[in-house]
């Protein structure tokens, strides 16, 4: 079941980002920043929690569940370290998610050979 409710909750989430595509005006660029931050004024809300645990890797992986990470982050931080918990919880609680992509990318980057079009 947890695969379905995964499914049904990441294909929630790219309907929602496919309707915006097609019927706005907002770039991609615009698109992917609004996930962000609903991720984290959803979290703040205490919704995103709620969602997450029905949807799992269907509500964490996309990037709606980076802003609720970060969210979470600076909360946590600030819990425990005051006011610089501001400045530090967000990349703290994510700096593994984001030191993974530049090893990743560098890594495809260095393996492969690019063409011109």
């Amino acid at each position: 079941m947890q695969f379905v409710n995964a499914f049904l909750v990441g294909g929630a989430l790219c309907l929602i980002g496919q309707i915006l595509i097609d019927k706005t005006s907002l770039t991609p660029a615009r698109i992917l920043t609004g996930y962000v931050v609903a991720g984290v004024i959803l979290s703040a809300l205490g919704v995103y929690g709620i969602i997450a645990d029905f949807g799992g890797a269907g509500a964490t992986v996309p990037l709606s569940g980076f802003g609720h990470l970060m969210a979470q982050g600076v909360r946590d931080a600030v819990d425990s370290s005051g006011a610089i918990g501001i400045l530090t919880g967000a990349l703290t609680s994510a700096s593994a998610g984001i030191a993974a992509a530049i090893i990743f990318s560098l890594t495809a980057g260095l393996l492969s050979k690019p063409k011109e079009k």
